[in-house]
């Protein structure tokens, strides 16, 4: 072999090891985590039924925290499975996705995440405020996306319906000469404080917290603070009533539909 296909092959073959390198951390806690958690899923990971469930409610504690007894059905994907924590009588329905990247994914007892949902740390910023906090009795809709870059925490009693997002990031494009990829990132955080419902397709977005006791409607895109016990809606949503039934001073009469 000359010395040019030798250099060649000698960086085809780092840029392999460095390309498996840059997987493996995006996945785990090191290349032994890695290994642990892809076993665990390989054989207990598919067992369906209440037997799968149990199994994983025994072995899956080798690779995450679980206070208590945790029900995890089958086809459940983890990542970095390590900074997961699953308090007493937690539910992850089938499909659903979490990957904890630091600094962790936190879920309170008895709240449900429901088939499809994806809770997403994948903080390779090294942000010290992201992660996903859940508290108790909680229900996270069918396909409901949580981005917990900026740090995403959710009350207890708060019922998110299928298909809402909660982003907690967002990217800077002040510049027209630069590529809104070389601009950065916002990530402020979202606050979800206890009775809260967010309505079918609801949009929170990065920075905004919404108050004790509010409801959020359908379709909503939620770019400011809700107060609490108020009912907003609309692009970019805005409160249409009290919780009392009255209505603002700048607010029309008019149906609203939940999901």
């Amino acid at each position: 072999m000359d010395t040019s296909a030798q250099s060649a092959y000698t960086t085809a073959s780092s840029q392999k090891k460095a390309g498996i390198g840059l997987y493996v951390q995006r996945q785990a806690d090191g290349l032994d985590r890695y290994l642990l958690e892809q076993l665990l899923y390989f054989v207990f990971g598919w067992v369906p039924t209440v037997a799968g469930i149990g199994l994983r409610a025994i072995f899956y504690r080798l690779i995450l925290k679980m206070d208590g007894w945790a029900a995890i059905e089958s086809g459940v994907r983890l990542r970095y499975a390590s900074r997961i924590r699953l308090s007493h009588g937690v539910y992850l329905d089938q499909g659903v996705y979490l990957h904890a990247c630091p600094n962790g994914i936190e879920i309170g007892p008895n709240t449900i995440i429901m088939h499809g949902a994806v809770l997403h740390v994948y903080n390779f910023r090294g942000m010290p405020q992201s992660g996903i906090r859940i508290g108790r009795d909680s229900l996270i809709g069918e396909y409901s996306i949580i981005r917990g870059q900026g740090g995403v925490t959710i009350g207890d009693r708060v019922y998110t319906s299928p298909f809402t997002q909660l982003l907690a990031v967002n990217h800077i494009f002040d510049d027209p000469n630069r590529p809104f990829t070389e601009q950065g990132i916002t990530a402020q955080g979202i606050v979800v404080e206890d009775d809260v419902w967010l309505g079918a397709g609801a949009i929170l977005t990065d920075g905004v917290r919404v108050g004790k006791g509010a409801v959020v409607a359908a379709g909503a895109v939620v770019t400011q603070d809700v107060p609490a016990h108020t009912v907003v809606a609309g692009v970019p949503a805005r409160v249409i009533k009290q919780i009392d039934g009255s209505l603002p001073a700048n607010a029309k009469d008019r149906t609203i539909f939940f999901a």
